[in-house]
């Protein structure tokens, strides 16, 4: 079972040369970014390799347990989330005046995917407090603000999102959960589902933001509001006082992420109501909660990054010390590693390049966070914060999707030693297949992407990142060198596809959405696979001018380059495929009717 090890060096290409973490550094209040870059990295990649790697398959071999209420989890957790919150790791991107270290968001990409390659059963405890940070910040009360942040920062409390109910699974029109007023707060009773860390052993006290409805509130989305309940309350000095009526009636067993607890928890259940605190306005709980959401689905993206790489890296040690098969060479009887195949050459390479596509895709938005945060040209910001927008439903579903088949292609390369629990990929695989649900499934993200991002503006801000697109084919088709050449050709046909099915779409929708709809997905991971072909072709440009000038480090460069042109023959070929699906199968998805689908027509025709 090998042991994850980061990437650094990919990584730090893709911080430096891609997502340009020196014009990050240059924004106000980020000053110091490239003083503490490296050893933030580095000190990251020890964190998760020496700490959290040890506990993942502990975590998923033990899970957690739950007991009249109460959960533990796996052994190792709680001590090493105690070094986790101690090393400052939950505020690295948080305002110093909270305890948080102000670092810029670009530096949650590669810790993220660190702590998520090594233990995403750890991970994803506190990766939600960042959500509930951002959340309080950005809405909250400045006394919520002092009484809560700065423990959500340090670790000592940690955060959940409670959203889902029983019967309101993504469609939060339905949640149910109600809050009276009483005096400075509310009383909340309900019932929340698939709440992750949700009750646990971890910090001393856990903080719900919770989606609730008024008395008096108007039906639908409109009628949502959100509230802080404490698992326990806290005194006006800090201290924490009784246990809220928060109960862990049961934790979910899973297929995979065994190492965190999934939860239903029932507020209200032993009196009146839970206390909560209303956080901002009155019915804006879903525009609130979306801070937290977007915060979310960009993290659950980098989860798919980081997964596919833990697997990567597991099936290329595999098939290193694998000898299994023949020299090809004519005539030969020398036994060879099956790295030396060529077909596990190729499933090597579809992993290696997809994953550096996806890697480049997910910095270079985090960067443009940083840049509609911080640039202090509002027409810059408002620019950055289209892309961001635009990209964050792509960077969460193209590269959960693209992970679930990485993993599964990582499995392939063991061959039947992966459907063996030992081997430690078959965790991996169970792990991954998550990701497309968490945070709205890839359904929802590409109905996000037609409906609210290129139907919305009428395609005005993908044409402004097509353009972009466009002029970096433009310079690889002009370039000297023959592959970054080719890679130009390549990037150039799929970006016309993407135009061409973005047009056929928008004229669509005006007809019949559901046609309009039908291949939603389909186009999403077009614009995925044309999207991340453009960070490789600038990646290809930027290797060869490296190669060029006799650089050091030019084995790696020549690396890139080779798999650059990998991604251009082998994944953005499949544009004309996604763009026949959609243009001309978009049709057939509602073809059949009802009953055609049933087994027995009886049962169709209600008999």
């Amino acid at each position: 079972m090998s042991t994850y090890r980061a990437p650094l060096r990919d990584m730090n290409f893709a911080l430096r040369e891609l997502a340009g973490i020196d014009g990050i550094a240059a924004l106000p209040g980020y000053e110091e970014t490239l003083d503490v870059l490296d050893s933030v990295l580095e000190e990251a990649a020890a964190f998760a390799s020496g700490v959290l790697d040890p506990l993942n398959r502990i975590g998923d071999k033990e899970g957690c347990t739950w007991n009249a209420g109460d959960v533990a989890t796996p052994a190792g957790f709680k001590a090493a989330y105690k070094q986790f919150a101690e090393a400052g790791w939950i505020g690295l991107p948080v305002p110093p005046e909270y305890g948080g270290q102000g670092l810029p968001q670009i530096l949650l990409g590669p810790t993220l995917e660190m702590w998520n390659a090594a233990n995403i059963g750890f991970a994803n405890g506190p990766l939600l407090n960042q959500g509930a940070i951002e959340a309080i910040e950005l809405v909250g009360s400045e006394e919520q603000k002092k009484r809560f942040i700065p423990n959500l920062v340090s670790g000592k409390w940690t955060g959940t999102m409670c959203l889902t109910e029983p019967q309101a699974g993504s469609d939060l029109a339905q949640v149910r959960a109600r809050a009276v007023p009483e005096g400075d707060h509310h009383l909340i009773t309900g019932t929340k589902i698939f709440i992750t860390f949700g009750e646990h052993d971890m910090a001393e006290n856990i903080i719900h933001l919770v989606l609730a409805r008024l008395p008096d509130a108007p039906e639908g989305t409109k009628g949502i509001s959100l509230f802080i309940v404490p698992k326990f309350l806290v005194n006006p000095d800090g201290s924490l006082g009784e246990r809220n009526d928060v109960v862990c009636a049961s934790i979910e067993h899973k297929l995979g992420i065994n190492g965190n607890p999934t939860c239903t928890l029932n507020y209200g259940e032993k009196g009146k109501g839970a206390v909560g605190y209303l956080v901002g306005e009155a019915n804006r709980g879903l525009e609130y909660m979306f801070i937290m959401m977007n915060a979310a689905r960009f993290s659950v993206g980098v989860q798919g990054i980081a997964l596919a790489d833990r697997a990567y890296q597991s099936a290329l040690e595999y098939a290193v010390e694998r000898v299994q098969g023949r020299d090809l060479k004519p005539g030969s009887r020398t036994p060879e590693p099956i790295f030396k195949h060529p077909d596990v050459r190729r499933m090597l390479m579809w992993q290696k390049a997809t994953i550096e596509a996806m890697r480049g895709l997910a910095y270079v938005t985090a960067a443009s966070i940083d840049y509609a945060a911080r640039h202090p040209d509002e027409k810059v910001r408002k620019q950055h914060k289209a892309f961001v927008e635009l990209m964050i439903p792509v960077v969460k579903g193209w590269c959960t999707e693209n992970a679930v088949e990485l993993c599964s292609n990582a499995l392939q390369v063991f061959g039947g030693m992966g459907y063996i629990e030992e081997t430690g990929i078959a965790q991996q695989y169970r792990d991954v297949r998550i990701l497309t649900i968490y945070e709205g499934t890839t359904g929802i993200q590409s109905l996000d992407l037609i409906g609210r991002k290129l139907l919305r503006d009428m395609g005005a801000t993908a044409r402004t990142v097509g353009k972009e697109m466009e002029s970096v084919a433009k310079e690889c088709v002009g370039h000297s060198d023959k592959t970054v050449k080719r890679i130009g050709e390549a990037l150039g046909k799929a970006l016309a596809v993407l135009n061409e099915t973005s047009q056929w779409i928008g004229m669509n929708a005006m007809g019949d959405l559901h046609k309009a709809f039908a291949c939603s997905v389909p186009y999403l991971r077009l614009w995925g696979a044309v999207a991340g072909g453009w960070q490789m072709a600038r990646a290809a440009a930027i290797s060869a001018r490296k190669i060029a000038a006799g650089d050091s480090d030019a084995d790696f460069y020549r690396a890139k380059l080779a798999t650059a042109a990998f991604y251009a023959t082998h994944v953005l070929s499949q544009c004309a495929w996604y763009q026949r699906q959609i243009v001309d199968g978009s049709g057939d998805v509602m073809a059949l009717s009802d009953e055609q689908f049933a087994l027995d027509r009886k049962v169709a025709a209600g008999v």
